[in-house]
């Protein structure tokens, strides 16, 4: 699975570091999201897939 990120679009809203926290973080001084793994492990496909449906600003996208 591989994991993108368009942090123009992100809004901070932290949705996705509440799905998936090894796989997605926050910066501190705007909350925009940071990718901690491009490329997570197969078993984490369901979280990351829900981490993306929940992002206000559909700012996540996951090649499975």
């Amino acid at each position: 699975m591989k994991v993108i990120i368009d942090q123009d679009k992100c809004v901070g809203a932290g949705q996705c570091v509440l799905t998936a926290e090894d796989v997605f973080d926050q910066r501190d001084e705007d909350g925009i999201v940071v990718l901690l793994d491009t490329d997570p492990p197969a078993e984490r496909l369901t979280d990351v897939q829900h981490a993306a449906a929940v992002c206000p600003a559909r700012a996540i996208t996951v090649e499975a």
